[in-house]
């Protein structure tokens, strides 16, 4: 007899929804992370009473209202609502593109003289097909956004010349003819009050939790331990990447307390430019409205990733897409193993859902 229903891999969000769901239908869990904390990439540290996104900024946003319900019966959302600012070269500009973006541009004023901006920029590219991502974007938005606003940080995004990355990565670009800096069009927006932390352990009460724990030095004994397992974690690694590896792009994270009540006024800075090297500094206090004497800040380096990294956004082009498919389908021959997350599924998903996937997964589990 196996001693619980389900070991669950991974205490990010996917793992912690999952289990949850199977306690409320009286199911026996055991949730196990190589990490020492729970919530994967949504976990934060509590510095000089700040609450530090440890793996970078994570502002929940969603349409879906039963997600979102969910979420806020096991905490309540503070009012954050995201709106970044670009630094290119010293110039401060408005995202998303908006009405304050043009006019900090050009000295436009009214929405039709920002349409004819545009238009008047892209006109040397409306009859061409894209062959890269930098011309889709000049075809989208003309060269001054390009230059100044999309080029640089994509390029240390995907640590590649904007002529060498594919014409899909941005096949739309969000442009507003409003004076409107909320960078989600969500109905619902917000951060947990208390930090994600809060959200976590109220989703794992009651679920026994095993951290400091890798699922692959002991394989064997965890499958015996449950009827099924829920797996997390990258979908090639736990078919010891037999097909070969999917490739990610990482992060690196360099984190500063500072003697300063206010490093620079907002959460997100995006640093534009091709020759700084990080993509943005991330001011913690601001997603909580903090009034504590100290700050700190983060900034977050695109790195390339190897298996000694977390690898944080899937490089969804052909080669890696059929390479997922082939283990997508050894994956279905799995009866006892769920793969589930955005690991499990090589995508990037935001948290609202992965949520959704998780509480849809379990709806289908017979009772």
């Amino acid at each position: 007899m196996s001693k619980y229903d389900y070991v669950i891999v991974g205490a990010g969000l996917y793992g912690v929804v999952f289990a949850q769901q199977a306690k409320l239908k009286g199911k026996t869990c055991l949730v196990i992370d190589k990490r020492s904390h729970i919530g994967g990439n949504v976990y934060c540290e509590n510095i000089e009473q700040i609450n530090v996104h440890k793996y970078g900024a994570h502002i929940f946003h969603t349409n879906d209202k039963e997600v979102w319900n969910y979420v806020n019966s096991f905490v309540e959302f503070n009012r954050y609502t995201n709106s970044p600012v670009a630094n290119f070269e010293g110039e401060l500009y408005n995202l998303p593109f908006n009405m304050n973006t043009f006019y900090q541009l050009w000295g436009v004023k009214t929405p039709q003289e920002a349409r004819n901006k545009i238009d008047e920029q892209c006109m040397e590219f409306a009859d061409k097909v894209p062959a890269n991502l930098e011309e889709q974007a000049l075809k989208l938005v003309g060269k001054d956004i390009y230059y100044k606003l999309i080029k640089g940080y994509t390029e240390k995004q995907w640590g590649r010349d904007a002529k060498d990355l594919p014409s899909f990565i941005i096949k739309r670009l969000p442009v507003r003819f409003t004076f409107d800096n909320n960078y989600f069009n969500d109905k619902y927006q917000g951060i947990p009050i208390g930090g994600y932390n809060v959200l976590v352990e109220r989703l794992l009460d009651g679920v026994e939790l095993k951290l400091n724990s890798d699922f692959f030095q002991n394989k064997t004994e965890y499958t015996k331990l449950a009827n099924k397992i829920v797996y997390t974690g990258m979908l090639d690694e736990f078919f010891d990447y037999c097909y070969g590896e999917l490739e990610y792009r990482s992060l690196h994270f360099e984190h500063q307390l500072l003697n300063q009540d206010n490093y620079q006024g907002n959460a997100v800075v995006n640093y534009t430019e091709r020759n700084i090297p990080y993509t943005r500094i991330i001011e913690h206090k601001h997603f909580d409205f903090g009034n504590q004497e100290k700050t700190v800040i983060t900034r977050e380096y695109p790195q390339e990733w190897d298996k000694t990294k977390e690898a944080y956004y899937p490089i969804n082009n052909d080669r890696n897409n059929k390479l997922f498919a082939t283990y997508k389908q050894l994956a279905s021959q799995q009866n006892n193993v769920i793969f589930g997350g955005r690991l499990g599924d090589y995508a990037y998903y935001d948290m609202d859902k992965v949520i959704r996937l998780a509480i849809d997964r379990f709806a289908l589990e017979k009772k």
